[in-house]
């Protein structure tokens, strides 16, 4: 745990204090789209949780995720970084879930501060002298938990592919890839099922059916990054 958590605080101080403008401005960028422009734009309707806004909270997570693993990954070892980290006596498990921890908790914080932010602007724009939260509160409770299982995902699937990715650019496009296939399977399941089961399922069963489909697929992604995590693999 005390390796675990050294590697948390090396790569929180790494994307927090490294300078970089890029680290800063896609915070904001991600903050101000989710917490200001939608809800200013659609107004109180941001608070009912359509199926457009389920997917809007769970798809940026999941691409912000993405990006961070494959750069603490792939992107450290094409900067020729990672040797360094390799040197020490950190053992390769608490390297692997330290880095898959900080990237899902940076994806899915900033996610939690737009809804936040989001919360107080459509609140302010509705004018009705009264404070409301998203509803129904069982979707927005199961929304969070899909949210943080599809950053998970995409984690998982990002440190797998940086392993074998030579450099940063194609583990990016590996991912880019992934991504569409999975978007492309998703459409294809759903059309498969026959249209009268699929009208039967009220949106709160959609969502635990993908959050349980998730779930299965981030153990075995679990279980494959245990055994292949190695420092030969790395360098």
């Amino acid at each position: 745990m005390n390796d675990f958590w050294t590697i948390v605080w090396k790569e929180t101080k790494d994307s927090t204090f490294s300078g970089r403008r890029s680290e800063l401005i896609v915070p904001l960028v991600v903050v101000a789209i989710m917490g200001i422009v939608i809800p200013w734009q659609i107004g109180h309707l941001w608070l009912s949780l359509s199926p457009a806004m389920i997917t809007i909270v769970c798809y940026i997570p999941f691409h912000l995720t993405t990006s961070y693993i494959c750069d603490a990954v792939a992107g450290e070892r094409e900067r020729h970084t990672l040797e360094t980290l390799l040197a020490s006596r950190v053992s390769d498990r608490a390297i692997l879930w330290g880095k898959i921890t900080v990237s899902v908790a940076y994806a899915w914080g900033l996610a939690l501060i737009g809804l936040m932010l989001g919360l107080v602007v459509s609140n302010r724009l509705s004018g009705q002298g009264h404070w409301e939260f998203y509803h129904p509160i069982g979707i927005f409770l199961e929304t969070l938990v899909l949210s943080l299982a599809a950053s998970l995902l995409s984690a998982n699937a990002g440190v797998l592919i940086s392993l074998r990715a030579a450099t940063l650019r194609q583990a990016q496009q590996t991912m880019a890839v992934g991504t569409l296939i999975l978007l492309i399977a998703t459409v294809l399941i759903l059309k498969s099922v026959p249209s009268g089961e699929l009208e039967r399922l009220t949106e709160s069963q959609l969502i635990l059916f993908f959050i349980g489909g998730f779930t299965v697929t981030n153990l075995i992604l679990m279980g494959i990054l245990s055994a292949s995590f190695q420092r030969s693999r790395l360098i």
